[in-house]
């Protein structure tokens, strides 16, 4: 995928909810490791803080980091670990079931864990309420319209699979951390 010309370009669509849950966890968090800091001192937390720390991890990958990154060019999916990236020259049906789903040229699909998801129509109270799209449609006619508009133009790059290097060093950083506690604490 191409580098955007300007901000506008590209646009990340992300679960709502997601976002709120990581808010909260990382409240959380914070919370539980300023306790420690008072009740136990900075000798105890260095010693939990991985495991809280883990835990936020968790949350994160479940939650949060699952989003499809959309340009004029082509797409960024990322499903928790995994990253796949393609221009839309190589999609040839975009579809909205359950999730957003891509189907490339090559007959293999992507779906998405992150971005826009079919969702329940409310209930109106009143019949002659004007009808209003759900946000979720709104997404995918937007995935859509890209896609069309490039229809023809851009290069044949290949689809790029890949794996989210930073998470998995943070994560390695973690565990190693849990490690080095968990001796300490069984040591002492």
């Amino acid at each position: 995928m191409a580098t955007p010309n300007s901000p506008e370009d590209e646009r990340t669509l992300r679960s709502s909810s997601g976002s709120v849950v990581m808010i909260v966890s990382l409240l959380l968090a914070l919370f539980l490791l300023g306790d420690a800091v008072v009740r136990g001192g900075w000798a105890q937390t260095l010693l939990l803080a991985p495991w809280v720390l883990l835990g936020l991890w968790i949350v994160y990958e479940i939650s949060y980091v699952s989003m499809v990154r959309i340009g004029d060019d082509g797409a960024l999916v990322q499903n928790m670990l995994r990253r796949t990236e393609f221009g839309w020259h190589r999609v040839r049906d975009i579809d909205l079931q359950w999730q957003l789903k891509f189907s490339f040229d090559d007959d293999t699909e992507l779906t998405c864990w992150g971005g826009p998801a079919h969702a329940r129509p409310k209930r109106s109270k009143m019949r002659d309420e004007e009808t209003r799209v759900s946000t979720s449609l709104r997404s995918f006619t937007d995935v859509r319209d890209r896609w069309q508009a490039a229809a023809g133009h851009g290069a044949s790059a290949p689809i790029r699979r890949s794996w989210d290097v930073p998470a998995l060093a943070a994560l390695a950083t973690i565990v190693a951390w849990a490690i080095v506690a968990s001796v300490i604490a069984n040591a002492g």
